[in-house]
């Protein structure tokens, strides 16, 4: 059994959260058929360190009220960053925040020690990369079964997640 150290956690390091709310949201419900329970997953990924910033990075439909959600995040700590779903002139939608997310992480990456991301999207790979030639130690967090094997097989350290994160009411 591997101890906190093994695994490259030091409780002085400092550690940004970034989540992809629809890639978790989607394969939580996809997978388990439940919500994800965010402040469960903060203490899975902060594990005794200082947390010096969380950010769930959320696309909102207009027919989908969220403001509970949003209240809830606001309430345990996490910011939330919004982007209106587009929809296309073809009928078919637009909404990710994978430049977002990977302009925040950069930025952060002078400001922490670890940068964990919370997403399976194989597209966050190169950002994994470029954040490590920066000095900042990746830690992904995510379902093995929704994950692209580039960003696992990128990051400093890979959390496969299950139901210990999921929300049973």
């Amino acid at each position: 059994n591997k101890t906190m150290l093994d695994m490259g956690v030091l409780e002085d390091q400092r550690i940004a959260i970034l989540i992809d709310v629809q890639n978790m949201f989607y394969s939580a419900l996809n997978i388990y058929k439940k919500k994800l329970n965010f402040e469960q997953l903060l203490k899975v990924a902060t594990r005794g360190r200082r947390l010096t910033r969380a950010i769930a990075y959320i696309v909102q439909s207009p027919e989908v009220d969220q403001s509970k959600f949003k209240d809830f995040l606001l309430k345990i700590g996490v910011e939330i960053k919004i982007k209106k779903l587009k929809v296309r002139p073809d009928g078919t939608t637009k909404g990710d925040w994978d430049m977002g997310m990977a302009i925040d992480a950069i930025n952060l990456a002078q400001k922490v020690d670890v940068v964990a991301l919370v997403s399976g999207d194989g597209d966050f790979a190169a950002l994994v990369e470029k954040l490590k030639a920066l000095g900042v130690r990746v830690e992904v967090y995510s379902f093995p079964s929704s994950t692209a094997e580039e960003l696992r097989d990128s990051a400093d350290y890979y959390h496969p997640l299950d139901a210990e994160v999921l929300l049973y009411s």
